[in-house]
């Protein structure tokens, strides 16, 4: 048994430089960057094509919509979520909002309403949370609710 974990032991001494060695690298971003996802999300929301708009998501998002109770998990959920909802041809619009950013991640939480073709608006409030995924920055969360008080 001692034989064995020293064993163990060593080769843990021999990978641990390499993984010592290796720091996570983050990626340089400012809050300039982060509002223009918001424009690249709402740009796609534009074209009316849900592939577009779910394109902006990581595979394994989490999206909590603001016009269905379904937490849509998969990209066929948030594909779903979007056709229905690219029906109304919203334009997204920022009225407040707070960043944060962090190593290969940033938080985008605030307020925002929705101006859809036939002049209804609806007002919510939002949380994105951006990841580096290695070539982009996706939403790795996006929760929306419309507000309680309108």
């Amino acid at each position: 048994m001692k034989r064995t974990i020293g064993i163990v032991g060593s080769l843990m001494l021999i990978a641990a430089p390499a993984w010592a060695t290796t720091a996570s690298h983050c990626v340089k971003v400012d809050r300039l960057q982060i509002e223009g996802l918001f424009e690249r999300w709402n740009s796609a929301l534009k074209t009316g094509e849900a592939k577009k708009v779910t394109d902006n998501y990581l595979s394994d998002a989490v999206l909590l919509p603001t016009a269905s109770n379904k937490v849509r998990l998969t990209e066929a959920e948030r594909l779903d979520y979007f056709e229905k909802f690219l029906a109304k041809k919203p334009v997204g619009n920022i009225d407040s909002r707070t960043i944060r950013l962090g190593c290969n991640k940033a938080v985008d939480a605030g307020t925002y309403t929705f101006t859809f073709a036939d002049n209804s608006k609806i007002s919510a409030r939002y949380t994105f949370t951006y990841a580096w995924d290695g070539a982009q920055w996706k939403i790795s969360t996006h929760h929306s609710s419309a507000m309680p008080e309108t």
